[in-house]
């Protein structure tokens, strides 16, 4: 492995619409995945769905789109990033145009299933390129910005998704995210033209054909893939249940359980990734290390709004906690990569973000399902404790990972000390 220069960041102007670009793209991505949950019922009355069927929709998606991770790193960081991206962009709106078609449950599950084959080309290739396009002073800000989208898409897909279902027109939901994810398409594909797809002078690998191999050498590395899905098994409970919990232990009905759900814990959390993004990057300058640092602190103060979250007797007390929890997820959400990037070949950055996708994924699907099979047997105020427990383990895991592995790893692959 060869150490060079830093890599010159892209034109001020150009990284900024690029960001710009994909966030729409990102955004589309999370609103035609996140409309059908909040279609149960009418899937339950026109595709004659179970419960059993409507969780599927989501851990067949999720399972799909972990294992498909990986391989579109692979093909991201050998092939035409832009050519990904915008493919992938084409393939999952015709699939989400097609799910409103869907005449059964078998089918609605195996467009599903489509649906995490195509997203899943998307993120890890949208991350490295913008990544490549932003010097390492500017990334965690660049990669917060666009993670927003993320937030937005869930928001935007679950109430758009929601107000046609309500309407009786759940298929016309489909076809109108299908349709806006098409018209974008050409414009997407005009502005990627222009843009340069690699990081010029960045760090490279020696030749591997494979990016896996070289990854599972880097220590600082595998323990992310350790700490993530850690990180989004708290955050999968919470999506998933947090509702059902509210609505149960405050006897809300359904919208005001929704709502104080969501609103508390995404908007806070949108807080918490433009601050943390501008955050690590302003530290940055001080230390190599300001990422995984603030990871740390998002593993740390986590934990006790967690417990805290099962254990509030009030609905005031758990709206601070949800908004606590928010609030420091989002330090940990804009820097998951940008910390990787800080060990890993340039050339590996897709690779990288689809192996911690493909770890986190997998996590969420169980997260759904564990709820679901725990709640009454364990509790989901234990449940949510033990969850605090397990963030706690892993901040203090990464705490001795930044001191022992981090600055071997960071001198390995850029030639150079690097401060803790």
């Amino acid at each position: 492995m060869t150490a060079s220069p830093a890599p010159r960041a892209a034109p001020v102007r150009q990284a900024t619409l690029l960001v710009a670009f994909m966030w729409v793209a990102y955004f589309l991505n999370y609103c035609d995945r996140q409309a059908v949950f909040a279609m149960f019922p009418a899937l339950k009355t026109g595709l004659g769905m179970n419960d059993e069927q409507l969780g599927l929709t989501g851990a067949v998606f999720l399972w799909v789109y972990a294992f498909g991770c990986p391989i579109a790193g692979q093909l991201a960081d050998r092939f035409s990033k832009r050519t990904l991206v915008v493919l992938s962009l084409a393939l999952w709106s015709i699939v989400t145009f097609a799910t409103g078609l869907a005449g059964s449950a078998v089918i609605m599950l195996s467009l599903r299933a489509a649906m995490g084959i195509s997203e899943s080309l998307f993120m890890p290739t949208a991350i490295a390129l913008t990544a490549n396009a932003h010097s390492p002073a500017l990334r965690s800000r660049a990669i917060a910005t666009l993670t927003t989208a993320q937030i937005a898409g869930t928001v935007a897909g679950s109430w758009f998704g929601g107000w046609m279902a309500d309407r009786g027109q759940w298929r016309g939901a489909f076809f109108v995210l299908g349709a806006v994810g098409l018209l974008y398409v050409l414009p997407y594909f005009l502005f990627l033209r222009g843009v340069s797809e690699d990081a010029p002078a960045a760090p490279k690998t020696d030749g591997a054909t494979l990016a896996i191999p070289v990854l599972i050498k880097v220590r600082t590395f595998l323990l992310l893939c350790v700490v993530f899905p850690v990180f989004v098994f708290g955050l999968w409970l919470l999506y998933g249940w947090l509702p059902n919990f509210l609505h149960d232990k405050f006897t809300l009905n359904q919208s005001d359980a929704a709502f104080n759900a969501t609103l508390f814990l995404q908007g806070t959390a949108a807080i918490g990734l433009l601050g943390g993004g501008v955050l690590a990057d302003v530290l940055y300058r001080r230390t190599k290390a300001s990422r995984l640092w603030l990871m740390t602190a998002s593993l740390i103060f986590c934990a006790p709004c967690l417990h805290a979250l099962g254990s509030c007797d009030t609905l005031a007390a758990t709206r601070i906690a949800a908004a606590g929890f928010g609030l420091f997820s989002g330090l940990l959400m804009g820097n998951i990569f940008p910390a990787a990037f800080e060990v890993v070949p340039a050339d590996t950055r897709a690779s990288a973000v689809g192996l911690l996708n493909f770890f986190g994924a997998i996590v969420s699907g169980f997260a759904t399902l564990f709820g679901g099979m725990w709640k009454q047997s364990v509790g989901m105020e234990r449940l949510l404790s033990l969850t605090a427990l397990g963030y706690a383990v892993a901040g203090l895991a990464l705490i001795i990972g930044t001191v022992l592995f981090f600055p071997a790893d960071c001198l390995r692959i850029r030639g150079a000390p690097a401060t803790n």
